[in-house]
């Protein structure tokens, strides 16, 4: 695991990203837990051990797996029309979308909502009232459109009415995700007892590319405001390296973790099997003129990327086993499972990377790792 450290501490020292936090396990054995470079560069703060990252996209999957409880308990079908649930979604022609299609990116949903502010994507309700409003871009079912911050919403709503639409979703995450997994030191938005060890958020390589560097930097800060209590199921999860670990093996241990259940192993293998088919993901579409990458499949199960096969870019490694499932999040955060060689993998950065870049750095670190872990 040497040589993976030394890359990690290379790139840093390369100004390619702040600092990074990385944790990889072998059948629930840490093989390397360690914490590198800056939190932030210019103030000298040296990253530590369970500093407090805004994790971007690995919301998602936390956010998905909230609604996968709700199906397993049988108060919603993955074949639901979500306007069964919130009935004034229906709008616009989105009368047909499933709480399956919002999963794996396929209702056909914008990328982005030009009605609502930046300032207002932290308050929930506002945002779903303005999704509700939105038109599709696309047959649902027929490709993937990922939804950067929209379906996640949605899915969040569904939720809270399912529980009764009186509770916060922060609090139903709390208490059915993170409580149960130990995840002490997660939240959706930031708590007060946590501000003290933000990571703050930082474009480093602001080369144009899938997001736009001030947009990224303001998303954190409305994340990290204490006092805004920003409710974002996308990208509004703050946690550590050694909670998102946790969660990881939870899944890799079939939904459950040192006593603590949040799925079946039957739900999570459905979740980690492709459902996009060969289908190409709208996301990428800029990297195939600005890097000339190829067409490859989303390869999107129900809250999960998923490696599957084939020689493309991909997070997790090309040596990744088909079947290696995670999350990333806007160029700086990680976090994958091998469940056939049993190898977990985290890796939280702080000063954010251009995607396709942070694409090929990921992909170049997981390499390492497996390497290092099959060894």
């Amino acid at each position: 695991m040497q040589r993976l450290a030394d890359a990690i501490g290379a790139d840093i020292a390369r100004q390619l990203y702040d600092g990074a936090e990385v944790i990889v396990a072998r059948d629930g054995k840490q093989l390397l837990h360690s914490a590198l470079g800056c939190a932030h560069r210019q103030s000298g703060r040296e990253l530590r051990k369970a500093d407090i990252f805004a994790v971007f996209s690995i919301s998602k999957p936390i956010t998905a797996c909230l609604a996968l409880q709700r199906v397993e308990r049988g108060l919603v079908r993955l074949d639901t029309p979500v306007a069964e649930i919130i009935p004034e979604f229906a709008a616009r022609g989105k009368a047909g979308i499933t709480l399956a299609h919002l999963l794996c990116h396929m209702a056909g949903m914008p990328a982005t909502n030009p009605n609502l502010a930046l300032e207002d994507q932290g308050d929930l309700e506002q945002v779903v009232a303005s999704v509700c409003g939105e038109a599709l871009v696309s047959v649902p079912g027929e490709r993937v459109s990922y939804s950067p911050i929209m379906a996640h919403a949605v899915i969040g709503e569904l939720v809270r009415r399912l529980d009764g639409g009186r509770a916060r979703l922060g609090d139903i995450l709390a208490r059915d995700i993170f409580a149960p997994l130990g995840m002490r030191d997660s939240a959706l938005g930031m708590r007060g007892d946590l501000a003290a060890r933000a990571v703050p958020v930082i474009v480093r390589d602001r080369r144009p590319g899938m997001f736009d560097a001030d947009s990224a930097e303001a998303l954190g800060q409305l994340v990290f405001d204490v006092s805004v209590d920003a409710e974002i199921p996308s990208g509004g999860v703050v946690s550590t390296a050694g909670d998102i670990f946790r969660f990881a093996e939870a899944l890799r241990l079939g939904g459950s973790l040192d006593g603590g259940r949040i799925l079946s192993p039957a739900t999570i293998a459905l979740a980690t099997h492709i459902h996009s088919g060969d289908k190409t993901n709208n996301l990428y579409d800029f990297a195939r003129g600005m890097r000339d990458w190829p067409e490859f499949p989303a390869n999107l199960g129900f809250g999960f990327f998923v490696r599957g096969g084939g020689h493309h870019p991909t997070y997790f490694g090309m040596s990744a086993s088909p079947a290696t499932f995670g999350a990333m999040g806007a160029g700086s955060t990680l976090f994958w499972v091998d469940p056939e060689r049993g190898i977990t993998f985290v890796c939280l950065t702080c000063g954010l990377m251009e995607e396709t870049r942070s694409c090929d750095r990921f992909m170049r670190l997981s390499d390492i790792a497996i390497a290092a872990a099959l060894s």
